[in-house]
């Protein structure tokens, strides 16, 4: 069991599953927490004891002793009697806590800080070329814009707002009196201010002067004596256009100053309020060039233009929520958190036109059909169908986009109402003679299109109608989606070669419009054909690459277990067995491959019964790659019943490859349906 240490808020501890470890009582955590602050070294006893009392009793070394055992039966509740401990170790005089480095928060956040900060040590790298988008200067070079050249401002950010999520409350809250924590808490404590101050810098430097505003403010009201977190204030003030406010803030840090620490503003304070009062060009750094530029200016034009609370705003920030999803990462994400405030938002004010509106703008392409958040899908459903049901008539567009909505949303259910809203809305869309809307409907119509086996040539038709109708009327992210839709159909359907152009074309529009999340993709769909077509060693180091890739790109729904799952069906592929040795997060395909690993350790019997838990696979992607993964282990142990559900379910794709996903395969269906055919022929139980 993987242990993970908590010390950014109350000392506590997770396992493997994240959940919480009952650590005991007050003195436990003491221990623990004094072994944490050592950071590894070796705490002699005494002066454990020490620490933990101010007068230490008589029994004081059994004691601890005692809470050692309890805390280390708590971290290794399967280590072995008598096994030396793992992680909570004895060492010469006393004990020390052997932690992976990133099994501690407050180390974690350190070294985030810290790679955020200054240039990965002993990877020097060339300095871009001068105004290259997307990197600053060396620090000292421009003012107000204090980044290493080796640091990518967006990559800075990401990295600051994780870890400053990692806190949950003082560092060692339950240990604010005790002597031997004072150092350490004071230390991380203004490693955090410093971060928040970094994480304005770097919002500075990507022109998201408005974005930091709110922090700062907090910030600043709450330590007051931060000169720095004052002058980032006014800055990010005034290059959102508010000069006045910029300078009563640098006013207000001014008397802060005075009245609280009896001290003036330094240099940097007082050379910023000169630089306001004259306009100085140099406040105003363009690390985006003219987009940045525009995109600043009219931001702070639309701050002061629209009202905090008009409806407008609702709308507007739908669509920039839907160009934020396609970024990919953490703009993802945040994409689909923001939708579903925006929905509730409009929701109360109980206009259910502006409520539509709302919900049907965001009409982000879609191209998996496991959803990334199954309980936001459900809200979004849910309120797409209020406001279906409070509708006035002659909002047909409207109510189509609602629709849509609800059939994406309801991707890989059984929801019946799923497939009757996506032929509703393409019905709509094609009597309205509305491109985008019938663009929208149409992948609606591909994510509803798993209704059985052996679809490959509906959604073929689906993707060729997208690419046509989105590259005549200038659709480019709808003409992407054709063509992946196309590069998973001709894949089922054998035919690669066409699966090829399609993928070069997906990746020549997505670097054109700046699509990242294609890539990932077509780098799956490579290790695919390398799987089909070359030496099985080679194609797992491409699924390699390509699970690399899935790291961070915002899309858990694909993400979760697949990397596993591909390197298991490449070895069903060349009847192999499963890997025996290893137990990796399968996530959502847990039960398919559970039966196939456990025939792999020779144990049948259990296999057998794991089998007979295992479900009908999902309506989607990998709907005929998990039939045969499941056909496959109904005939290792001899489950007849399985196997005639298996060869049902499989035979209307008898003429396809299980690579519907575009991702990975496990051969022609025909060859599974001919297992299944000899292994039914056999009488009696095999």
């Amino acid at each position: 069991m993987r242990v993970v240490f908590g010390v950014l808020g109350p000392v506590t501890a997770w396992d493997d599953a994240g959940d919480s470890i009952a650590l005991k009582g007050p003195r436990h955590r003491a221990v623990l927490a004094r072994l944490i602050v050592a950071q590894g070294r070796v705490v002699p006893v005494t002066r454990l004891a020490d620490d933990l009392w101010e007068d230490p009793p008589e029994d004081a070394v059994g004691a601890i002793r005692t809470f050692v055992a309890a805390l280390r039966r708590a971290l290794e509740p399967q280590r072995p009697p008598r096994a030396p401990a793992r992680l909570l170790v004895t060492e010469g005089p006393g004990y020390a806590l052997r932690a992976e480095p990133d099994a501690v928060d407050a180390w974690r956040f350190e070294r985030a800080v810290t790679a955020a900060t200054l240039p990965p040590a002993g990877k020097p790298e060339p300095l871009p070329p001068e105004g290259t988008p997307g990197t600053l200067p060396p620090a000292g070079t421009v003012p107000y814009a204090e980044t290493p050249a080796t640091i990518r401002p967006a990559e800075a950010l990401a990295r600051l707002d994780e870890a400053l999520g990692w806190w949950r409350g003082p560092a060692y809250a339950e240990f604010t009196d005790e002597h031997w924590a004072r150092a350490e808490r004071s230390r991380l404590a203004e490693l955090r201010l410093h971060a928040v101050e970094r994480r304005a810098e770097m919002r500075l430097a990507l022109g998201l002067a408005a974005e930091a505003v709110p922090d700062l403010d907090a910030h600043v009201a709450e330590h007051p004596w931060r000169e720095h977190g004052w002058r980032l204030l006014a800055l990010a003030l005034y290059r959102t256009g508010r000069q006045g406010d910029a300078l009563a803030v640098l006013r207000r840090a001014r008397t802060l100053l005075v009245e609280q620490l009896g001290a003036d503003p330094g240099p940097a304070l007082r050379e910023l309020e000169a630089d306001i009062l004259g306009h100085a060009a140099r406040l105003a750094p363009e690390p985006g060039g003219a987009a940045g530029r525009v995109w600043a200016q009219t931001a702070a034009a639309y701050d002061r233009a629209v009202p905090s609370g008009a409806r407008a705003r609702l709308e507007s920030t739908v669509g920039l929520l839907r160009n934020l999803a396609v970024t990919g990462g953490s703009g993802l994400q945040e994409a689909r958190r923001h939708r579903v405030a925006a929905i509730a938002a409009a929701q109360e004010l109980g206009d259910a036109e502006l409520t539509a509106r709302v919900i049907g703008a965001y009409d982000v392409p879609a191209i998996w059909t496991r959803v990334d958040d199954p309980e936001q899908a459900a809200q979004v459903v849910a309120a797409a169908e209020r406001t279906l049901a409070a509708l006035p008539a002659g909002q047909e567009a409207a109510r189509a986009r609602l629709l849509a909505t609800i059939a994406l949303e309801s991707r890989g259910t059984r929801a019946a109402r799923g497939p009757e809203a996506a032929r509703e809305a393409e019905e709509i869309a094609r009597r309205l003679d509305d491109p985008a809307l019938l663009a929208f409907a149409l992948n609606a119509a591909f994510m509803q299109s798993f209704d059985r086996a052996g679809r490959a040539p509906r959604r073929d038709e689906i993707g060729a109608e997208l690419v046509t109708l989105s590259a005549r009327h200038g659709l480019s992210a709808f003409e992407i989606l054709g063509h992946l839709i196309r590069l998973q159909a001709r894949s089922a359907l054998g035919d690669l070669p066409g699966a090829d152009r399609h993928a070069a074309a997906a990746d020549r529009l997505a670097e054109r419009h700046e699509r990242p999340l294609v890539g990932v993709f077509t780098r799956w769909y490579a290790a695919l054909r390398i799987a089909t077509t070359g030496p099985e060693g080679a194609a797992e180091a491409a699924y390699r690459d390509a699970a690399a890739r899935l790291e961070g790109c915002g899309m858990p729904g694909l993400e979760h277990g697949l990397p596993p799952l591909a390197l298991l069906s490449l070895r069903v592929l060349h009847r192999r067995p499963a890997p025996a040795d290893e137990d990796p997060d399968w996530g959502p395909y847990e039960a398919w491959a559970r039966p196939l690993v456990l025939l792999a350790r020779g144990r049948r019997t259990a296999a057998a019964a794991a089998l007979r838990d295992v479900p009908e696979p999902p309506r989607d992607l990998l709907f005929e790659t998990l039939w045969c993964l499941t056909a496959q282990a109904a005939i290792a142990v001899g489950d007849r019943e399985t196997m005639e559900r298996a060869q049902a379910a499989l035979s209307p794709a008898a003429a396809e490859l299980s690579a519907g996903s575009g991702l990975l395969t496990v051969g022609p269906v025909s060859r599974h349906l001919d297992d299944l055919a000899a292994a039914l022929r056999t009488p009696g139980p095999l």
